[in-house]
């Protein structure tokens, strides 16, 4: 017998082996099934570094050229696949890097567990060189965080980090390791974490609540469904679409529950909120039963709370009882795991087809349709439009790709015209609101995976925030399909500007360097489209390439993005023009 290996008392069949901490990290995650993580070395998590060294093979470590990316692109592995995403980094800096990427994890509900180095314990609290209270810092924006000073501790951790994670309502968790933990050896022991006390992950679900549900469901003449990222994150897509297709409700969502169901889908009415389509944002304030299932009423889908749907009762299907009531009254409150309680509430609501009230979502559509759609999607104007864009990326991927968005103009044009046809396929950053997200998530997403068109789309301002993960596509050999629709402006900004601040254009035009020539620095294939009749070519050529592909299109300067809900103003305010 391995000298190192040692049984424990004869009534348990569980063995030890004596490791070092920083092993015992790398077989805690093989004992999680993970296969992929990002990251960025360092001094205080150099001992992981070297363990993982010697694990290659059975785990594979992407090199970020930034924290924040790695933290971005571990978002993207988890979105499309839903598994916990990693990211690894030192102490100090490292560490602090990945706040933004955390922060955005959190509100937008992504299991993530990030694992930083730290100080010898013997020197915290003495401002040692690279330290930082990063467990005082990230424990506003993460669901739980730890900081380990004894190798003992470390399996016990880890494990009830992926836990928590993934559980019930998911979200990133913060892992703290002292380099001298990571040094230290001890007898290691794997245990996964199945519960904890006093933590509920999901809430039970009462049999009087659904039932409460499905008799306003039932009585409703005019109902109005807006799902969110909870159907997702449940897997209660099958679910959701058998409970709306028996009800025969219009379903709109919000921009993190987009693919739910498909786009084509004759429930589906479009999206919600600040820039969604003009139907379910005016007729929010018409329905008489609003029913939110897997969403938490973002201030960006309701716009003035003062007035939004007053005149409708409220059923909110929720995992997490801290948002009912935290924005709007519900009526009646579901509380519980989103797939089990529309399975729950399916056999109870009778079948019904609301034909007329869908008939208003259809005249106002034909309204959206000739003074935006139209102009968006086939434009006669001599500039290209980003509508355009997507629309001839619809067209060559046939709905089948996964759109990874920045956040801007872009974002909106994406979420509002991209077709998606299976779930998962809309990564985007919601609640945060983070420039630079979407290439280092589209690494992640293609790489988690990569059998499907994974498609990056940026605007010239949040791409160059996280440009030089060109260098991870370039080692990974990812083949993402990067687009950045480039109008020399941070337009988001741009369209406020002109539209409330008397087209003072205080800080937002951009002076671009040359693209292409940085995307062939990292020996990626390139090409600039400036005309209408070089776009559906270059598309076309960008979709059917094999390997990762860069396409920087040319559009409009000073084009805005509508139906927009002003700051403040109400659903039915939405402006066309």
């Amino acid at each position: 017998m391995d000298t190192k290996t040692i049984k424990k008392e004869a009534k348990s069949n569980e063995t030890t082996q004596r490791i070092s901490g920083s092993e015992a990290v790398v077989r805690c995650l093989l004992e999680e099934g993970v296969k992929v993580l990002y990251g960025y070395p360092g001094g205080a998590i150099m001992p992981v570094y070297d363990e993982l060294y010697k694990y290659q093979g059975k785990i594979h470590h992407v090199l970020a050229r930034h924290e924040q990316g790695a933290t971005h692109a571990a978002q993207g592995y988890a979105r499309i696949s839903g598994e916990v995403g990693v990211a690894i980094a030192t102490s100090g800096p490292g560490a602090t890097n990945l706040i933004t990427g955390i922060a955005d994890a959190q509100i937008d509900s992504t299991p993530m567990v990030c694992i930083t180095g730290q100080v010898g314990s013997h020197l915290l609290g003495s401002d040692a060189f690279q330290e930082t209270d990063i467990v005082g810092i990230s424990t506003p924006v993460t669901k739980w965080n730890c900081q380990v000073t004894k190798a003992s501790d470390i399996p016990a951790v880890l494990a009830k980090a992926f836990y928590i994670a993934k559980s019930g309502r998911p979200g990133p968790v913060l892992v703290d390791i002292t380099k001298d933990a990571q040094f230290e050896e001890f007898d290691f022991n794997y245990k996964k974490c199945t519960g904890i006390r006093s933590y509920t992950a999901v809430p039970k679900t009462e049999k009087a609540s659904v039932e409460a549900a499905a008799k306003l469901i039932n009585a409703a003449k005019k109902p109005l469904v807006v799902w969110g990222q909870g159907v997702i994150l449940s897997e209660a897509e099958e679910a959701f679409k058998a409970v709306i297709e028996k009800a025969g409700i219009p379903s709109a969502w919000t921009i993190l529950g987009a693919s739910a169901i498909p786009t084509s889908h004759p429930l589906n009415v479009g999206m919600v909120g600040m820039h969604g389509n003009y139907a379910p944002n005016v007729l929010t304030n018409e329905c008489d039963l609003l029913i939110a299932v897997g969403m938490r009423f973002d201030d960006r889908v309701t716009g003035n709370l003062a007035t939004y749907a007053k005149q409708a009762k409220v059923i909110h299907f929720e995992i997490d009882p801290a948002e009912i009531n935290k924005n709007v009254k519900a009526d009646v409150a579901v509380l519980g795991d989103a797939k089990a309680s529309l399975e729950t509430i399916l056999p109870l609501i009778n079948e019904n087809s609301h034909t007329e009230w869908h008939q208003e979502f259809k005249d106002l559509y034909a309204i959206e349709y000739e003074k935006v759609i139209k102009n968006d999607l086939y434009p006669t104007k001599e500039g290209l439009t980003m509508g355009e864009v997507l629309n001839q990326i619809n067209i060559q991927s046939k709905g089948e790709a996964a759109i990874v968005s920045d956040v801007g103009q872009h974002q909106m044009i994406a979420c509002r015209y991209a077709e998606f046809n299976q779930t998962k396929s809309n990564i985007t950053s919601g609640g945060l609101g983070t420039m630079g997200f979407g290439l280092p998530a589209a690494i992640g997403a293609k790489m988690a995976k990569p059998e499907r068109e994974v498609v990056s789309i940026s605007g010239d301002g949040g791409y160059q925030m996280t440009i030089q993960e060109l260098g991870t596509i370039f080692q990974q050999k990812a083949a993402v399909k990067v687009v950045v629709l480039n109008n020399d402006f941070l337009g988001m900004v741009r369209q406020w500007q002109q539209l409330f601040f008397d087209k003072r254009y205080a800080s937002t035009e951009m002076v671009n360097p040359n693209f292409v020539a940085i995307a062939e620095g990292y020996y990626i294939r390139a090409r600039k489209v400036t005309t209408r009749e070089e776009l559906v070519e270059a598309v076309a050529e960008m979709m059917a390439s094999k390997e990762a592909y860069f396409l920087e299109v040319c559009v409009e300067k000073e084009d805005n993005v509508f139906p927009m809900i002003p700051t403040g103003a109400s659903v039915s305010d939405i402006r066309l023009e």
